[in-house]
């Protein structure tokens, strides 16, 4: 399978925090840098510890994932910058017992929604149909659209984004694994190799049998959703990453509940045309009506 990326579609990691040198002792494992002190610049300790329970990852939580409360978080750099939030890349570590000794560490993606200073914040309402806001003040100001509102709004995207992972993780869908939620950030799992973020399905170059199997992936995907449901709601070649040939599925704050939210079908069927259209062009044969008619066939209520 070949694989095509560009710069400006920040596929790899700009790593420049982390090539700036450290004002207090360090040493490398591999390719990870540990802190031996109190955290420097680019640093805070880690932010796990101030999580509640309804804040993490669901059960059972990956071996490879650092919940030890004297961990540092380590700014890597910026992976992806969007209209509504931005992807960082972090390293979150324990050093070893001794200097000189291997700690643990695990490489997690930061999605950060930007903050009120920035005017570019446009998720729709159509998505949030259905849903409700528990305190009737936060409702009235996301609907005013003033400088409150629109702070309510990131945080409840980024909850929204971050419950979505945690039930579609539950429901063995290939999403990345939800680590934790804070404010308007979510951490979760980074999927790449080393520091290279993995390709979007829309840059990936794949042979008639690995296209046929990113097809079968891609529809296995939102039929898990359909017979919970569920649609993702903005489906597309931009939020499918390709990696070691699993699909996995990201950008998921605006999931719809197909019962609930009145757009529900209307949402579904555009993700089944956003897919099918994508995987013609790739010379891929794929109706889009069969596809839409076998999901609803599929949907639990």
């Amino acid at each position: 399978m070949h694989i095509t990326s560009s710069l400006d579609e920040s596929a790899v990691v700009r790593s420049h925090v982390a090539s700036r040198p450290f004002t207090t002792p360090r040493f490398d494992a591999g390719d990870l840098a540990f802190q031996l002190t109190e955290p420097g610049e680019d640093q805070r300790w880690s932010t796990w510890p101030a999580t509640t329970p309804s804040e993490r990852g669901p059960m059972p939580r990956p071996a490879w994932l650092v919940t030890d409360a004297a961990a540092i978080d380590t700014e890597l750099g910026v992976v992806k910058t969007g209209k509504e939030a931005d992807l960082n890349l972090i390293e979150r570590a324990v050093p070893g017992a001794e200097p000189g000794t291997p700690g643990r560490s695990v490489l997690l993606a930061a999605k950060r929604y930007r903050g009120t200073e920035h005017s570019d914040f446009h998720r729709s309402t159509v998505y949030t149909e259905g849903r409700g806001t528990r305190r009737s003040r936060d409702a009235r100001a996301v609907a005013r659209g003033s400088t409150f509102g629109r702070e309510v709004a990131r945080v409840q995207w980024a909850y929204a984004e971050f419950e979505a992972l945690k039930r579609l993780t539950e429901l063995g869908a290939s999403v990345p694994y939800p680590v934790q939620v804070s404010g308007t950030e979510v951490l979760m799992e980074f999927i790449g190799e080393g520091r290279v973020a993995a390709p979007r399905l829309a840059q990936v170059r794949a042979t008639p049998d690995e296209l046929r199997e990113l097809f079968h992936q891609v529809v296995d995907f939102m039929r898990t959703l359909a017979r919970s449901g569920l649609a993702h709601g903005d489906l597309s070649p931009y939020n499918l990453l390709v990696h070691e040939g699993r699909m996995v599925a990201i950008d998921l704050p605006q999931v719809v509940d197909l019962v609930s939210n009145p757009q529900g079908f209307d949402l579904l069927h555009r993700d089944c045309v956003n897919v099918c259209d994508w995987f013609t062009r790739q010379r891929l044969e794929c109706d889009a009506e069969q596809l839409f008619g076998e999901l609803v066939g599929e949907v639990g209520f």
